[in-house]
């Protein structure tokens, strides 16, 4: 039997990024995401439903996650989903679903950090710094400390369902 677990989010932060290390100093960033539905209903009237998402990332991804990301930023990830169960401090069984991160990517401006856009998940490569050649296709390079803000994002979210892919 064939199976395929591919989930593809858009979304805002809903918290800090929080990172913590398995006992393997391996690093753990957990997430918060809220993505938006938007729709006109019958009677014209403007609809927004919103989901909220838990996900979760491992190693280096999950160190970059929690130096450049912020409560209310934009992000794109891409992972599959991860059926979680464990049992709490009062005895009950507890379970949820929650995004496994394998990429991710920076959305919008970046503004509030000043960090830099489409690093650590590898969708495009991060624009090149000023007087310096980019670096060759598939090298991943770190992010430099010194960047300048990225342009203001000019991605338009005054409603409508148009998407634009």
């Amino acid at each position: 039997m064939a199976s395929y677990n591919k989930v593809i989010l858009m979304g805002n932060l809903t918290r800090d990024p929080q990172l913590s290390y398995l006992p393997s100093q391996t690093p753990v960033c957990e997430i918060g995401l809220a993505v938006n539905h938007r729709w006109r209903s019958q009677d014209g009237q403007q609809r927004e439903e919103v989901c909220f998402i838990d996900a979760r990332s491992f190693g280096k991804q999950a160190e970059v996650l929690n130096q450049y990301m912020r409560k209310g930023q934009p992000l794109l990830i891409e992972g599959r989903l991860q059926f979680d169960q464990w049992e709490s401090q009062d005895g009950q069984k507890r379970s949820k679903h929650r995004v496994f991160i394998e990429r991710f990517s920076f959305v919008g401006g970046g503004q509030q950090t000043g960090g830099p856009q489409n690093q650590g998940g590898g969708y495009a490569p991060a624009p090149p710094m000023q007087n310096q050649p980019a670096p060759p296709m598939g090298v991943s390079q770190a992010p430099p400390m010194n960047m300048a803000p990225p342009p203001p994002n000019v991605y338009d979210e005054s409603g409508g369902e148009d998407i634009p892919f």
